[in-house]
């Protein structure tokens, strides 16, 4: 398997260089560490920090930056980053208005961002936490006790964050986050395996009329492998899995990210993202917002996600103001 890389032990190393490189009116990277913060710093304002196994990309350290988040920390490729470097990004980010963790429901990310919390706490620094979980595909899994988190964390970085620029207190924030979490329900599914440098081989196999419903961002098993169909059948089962959550009414404002797993070519998210909106306006619900790209990949794997956020007025004012990061502008 071919990989554009040079030593696989660097390349979180290299990919950091190069992100700060490219975007240094966004990011700046802590010396040693492989954290990535706000260029200008966030005095003043409550800071968001994620982060997580990298393999993601943009996530996480695409989305520093104005609207956004404050921190982000790679781990290696598909792990959790360490308490100490969690740490590290705290107390870089921290702008004396207290610090909110965003958290992948992963095991080793919930405990490692917990530990670096209780830290920061012993330093005087006010932090506070959430989890998303808004995977409805399994509700445990390889590296879970309860459902994962996956791509409708983009909503919370977004939402969140613009609640934070605009000067919401660390409660607020918080709140507003978890708001966003009781509201966000994701789905995806794989064409193909993803290929972890480390092990130059794809990490699982499908047969070529073969798909995988309900994966996760790091290539773990879903609900089923099954023959493979067209565009609009897959989008259905996806849609009627998230739809059975039952909190999405007719009449219900809601956004809608069709978020690419990394080898998916956009004429394919499109073609998905026509018949999404087909599905959903037929069952009676306002689209106010739609988003479409690779936000949360896993690495190089062919296939999609679904999420869906049901909007108030004030989730919806946040979730159209500015931002201003390496993988998401918006005026």
């Amino acid at each position: 398997m071919k990989k554009l890389i040079n030593e696989v032990d660097n390349v979180v190393n290299e990919m950091l260089d190069g992100i700060a490189a490219a975007y240094p009116q966004h990011v700046r990277r802590l010396d040693g560490l492989d954290v990535l913060v706000r260029a200008g710093g966030s005095a003043g304002k409550v800071a968001l920090i994620s982060g997580g196994g990298s393999g993601h990309e943009p996530s996480h350290g695409g989305f520093v930056g104005k609207g956004m988040l404050d921190g982000a920390v790679a781990g290696a490729v598909f792990t959790s980053p360490t308490p100490d470097q969690v740490y590290e990004a705290i107390k870089a980010a921290d702008g004396g208005k207290g610090v909110l963790l965003v958290i992948k429901n992963y095991t080793g990310d919930v405990m490692n961002f917990e530990m670096a919390a209780d830290m920061a706490a012993d330093e005087g620094i006010q932090v506070e936490k959430v989890v998303v979980a808004d995977d409805v595909a399994v509700e445990n899994s390889t590296w879970t006790t309860g459902r994962r988190g996956i791509a409708g964390t983009i909503f919370v970085h977004k939402i969140a964050g613009a609640c934070a620029e605009v000067g919401g207190d660390l409660e607020n924030v918080k709140r507003v986050a978890e708001k966003v979490i009781a509201n966000v329900r994701s789905m995806g599914m794989s064409l193909s395996a993803c290929t972890v440098p480390a092990a130059g081989k794809p990490s699982f196999e499908l047969a070529e009329d073969e798909i995988e419903i309900g994966l996760g961002i790091h290539g773990e098993p879903g609900v089923n492998r099954e023959k493979m169909g067209s565009a609009d059948d897959i989008c259905d089962k996806l849609l009627d899995k998230i739809l059975a959550e039952g909190i999405y009414k007719a009449g219900d404002r809601i956004a809608v990210l069709v978020n690419g797993m990394g080898g998916t070519p956009l004429m394919e998210l499109f073609i998905a993202n026509r018949h999404i909106h087909e599905a959903l306006t037929g069952k009676g619900l306002v689209i106010a917002k739609t988003i479409v790209g690779n936000y949360m990949t896993s690495l190089d794997m062919e296939g999609f996600s679904i999420s869906l956020l049901k909007l108030d007025e004030k989730l919806e004012k946040l979730l159209n103001a500015p931002a201003n990061t390496p993988a998401f502008v918006q005026a």
